[in-house]
């Protein structure tokens, strides 16, 4: 699977662009600010229907206009696929495979799989619970529909029992055949979520620490380590004895949208042991365990989007990440750097098929060149 072409209309500081891509590596190369990494959140649009970096769709359009476009011409499993999302202000967001319209966005998770890798995924690390939890869900709906639409339907009734204890304080009054009615709907779903993440930090831990030994020296042990409500206590009891607090205080208090992860290194908490060179491996060892995890369940290589990850890193780590990124398991990848020479001499140790854009202070593509290393 791979992108063969891209468009953008309005998309951030592009108000018109079209990039055809190399099916392995894709460099763009330009000074801060010139729009390397809009192209890839143009990129994490197609496949996540959302921004990488932006909550609010708007947000993504160029200044001064009404509407952006993205479209992408892929190849996937040997057939031709193109994907539209069109983002208008004051209407919905539209999506449409070959021309044909989501009803549901979720129906398009997966279907063409990515991880991005960016600067700002510190926040993993530096946040709280929420980032963490995202981070889960995002990489196990890219494999797991099923999980996906329990994690909706989760949400959902989530929100409806939040509004009938706000509703109940309100009144002062309590709806007992109500609540319970809710209490059953977020056991059954929840304990189903709480199964699949289960499973998936479980599985991801030895393939998480491969990837960090082959990109350090190995002298570190790295963990994850599920923290949930559930894994100690019945969910139904959980909801029972915690009735009266969620009463006062007029949300649910107990459930997996508890939950966290905690990321450990040498048996500590990264957050406060981990220095700054630490943390950054530590973090691309995590998504390229990522990538492994989604392609042996989705039997598809993910797109693999590299925002400025070299920089900071000592020559003897950026070697090794060449020698991951140009192994064959790995399809299709964008990498971002600021320095053009750098970047050649990087592009010189991956023996595959390379194309590099040269992105001008003005956002303007200049040249492109296609070649073999």
């Amino acid at each position: 699977m791979y992108l063969e072409r891209l468009s953008l209309v309005n998309f951030k500081n592009y108000e018109q662009a079209g990039m055809e891509f190399s099916p392995k590596i894709n460099c763009l190369v330009g000074r801060n600010g010139v729009g390397k990494t809009n192209i890839l959140d143009a990129i994490h649009y197609l496949s996540l229907c959302k921004s990488y970096f932006n909550t609010a769709d708007t947000q993504n359009i160029r200044y001064g206009e009404d509407f952006f476009m993205i479209q992408g011409d892929y190849l996937r499993k040997e057939m031709p696929e193109n994907i539209y999302c069109g983002v208008k202000r004051g209407q919905k967001k539209i999506l449409k495979r070959n021309r044909k319209e989501y009803e549901r966005f979720s129906e398009h998770i997966g279907f063409l799989p990515v991880i991005m890798i960016s600067p700002s995924d510190t926040t993993l690390i530096q946040d709280g619970s929420e980032e963490r939890r995202r981070f889960i869900n995002e990489v196990i709906s890219q494999y797991d529909h099923t999980y996906l639409n329990h994690l909706v339907q989760y949400n959902r009734v989530l929100q409806q029992r939040n509004a009938l204890l706000k509703i109940c304080s309100e009144r002062n009054t309590y709806d007992a055949d109500s609540m319970e009615a809710w209490n059953q709907q977020l056991v059954h779903l929840g304990n189903g979520i709480h199964q699949v993440r289960t499973r998936f930090c479980t599985e991801l831990i030895p393939i998480f620490q491969k990837y960090y030994d082959l990109i350090s020296e190995g002298s570190e042990k790295v963990d994850l380590a599920y923290q949930s409500q559930l894994n100690e206590q019945d969910f139904a009891d959980l909801l029972r004895t915690s009735a009266d607090k969620d009463r006062a205080v007029q949300y649910t208090t107990s459930g997996i949208h508890r939950d966290d992860l905690q990321l450990i290194m040498n048996g500590n908490p990264i957050r406060r042991c981990g220095s700054q060179g630490q943390q950054k491996t530590y973090l691309l060892a995590l998504k390229l365990a990522n990538f492994e995890f989604i392609c042996h369940h989705s039997q598809l290589r993910p797109i693999l989007l590299l925002d400025d990850i070299f920089d900071k890193f000592d020559s003897f780590r950026v070697q090794r990440i060449i020698a991951l990124v140009s192994d064959q398991n790995f399809g299709q990848i964008f990498i971002t750097h600021t320095e053009p020479q750098q970047m050649m001499q990087i592009l010189h140790q991956i023996p595959c098929e390379h194309r590099i854009f040269d992105i001008s202070s003005d956002g303007q593509i200049l040249a492109t060149s296609n070649a073999q290393s």
